[in-house]
């Protein structure tokens, strides 16, 4: 589960995330990938996993990132720019990809050369519905992140939604799950956009990442 942080690395967290965040750009194509500008954090998750509202939440700007109105139709990559220090990248939603396979097909090629060849990319966070656990698309996304060589994290989101007892429950299952794969990082957050839950811990562990390296 994830770890206490000290007030330091909470306060860390606020004044990272305090500054003006903004949209950079959304690319479909390899060719169209900004210059590396730092570090960069990508967010992965199923479609209707809460990724755009985690976003918002963790910039504390509504509407910065915004879902799409057809779950799994989004084909880009967004990128965010945080106080000037970092990069958000915002990953399609997956499991419920409404395309001819052909586009799909060409979609995943992008992907798995971005996470494979992209210089500062520091961390992704899978976000994983409380409600649900990991499901096999979850697992699948998983496995191109060992793959790929990145290091990843799970947050589970909407925690709001089921009792303390029940998340308690999720997350300890999340954590046997993740042991078996060599790329996942052990300590999970536990969020609600919602409610804020988890938010400001979860700055401060992006924080510490952008303050070490």
């Amino acid at each position: 589960m994830s770890e206490g942080f000290a007030p330091e690395q909470i306060d860390a967290g606020r004044r990272l995330f305090g500054g003006p965040s903004r949209f950079l750009l959304g690319v479909a194509r390899l060719e169209q990938l900004p210059e590396v500008r730092g570090i960069e954090i990508a967010f992965a998750g199923r479609s209707n996993a809460g990724k755009s509202s985690l976003i918002n939440a963790l910039t504390g700007v509504n509407g910065l990132a915004r879902a799409s109105n057809t779950p799994g139709r989004t084909r880009e990559l967004n990128f965010f720019d945080v106080n000037g220090r970092l990069t958000l990248v915002d990953m399609p939603g997956y499991g419920f990809a409404k395309a001819p396979k052909s586009e799909v097909k060409a979609w995943q090629a992008v992907l798995r050369a971005y996470l494979r060849g992209r210089p500062g990319l520091t961390r992704a966070f899978v976000l994983v519905d409380a409600r649900h656990g990991i499901l096999k698309a979850d697992e699948e996304m998983f496995a191109l992140l060992d793959e790929a060589a990145v290091t990843y994290q799970v947050v589970l989101t909407k925690t709001d939604k089921i009792k303390p007892s029940e998340c308690t429950r999720v997350m300890e299952k999340v954590a046997a799950a993740i042991s078996k794969h060599p790329a996942a990082f052990p300590g999970i957050h536990a969020t609600s956009s919602e409610t804020g839950a988890g938010i400001a811990e979860l700055r401060a562990e992006i924080a510490g990442l952008v303050e070490t390296l």
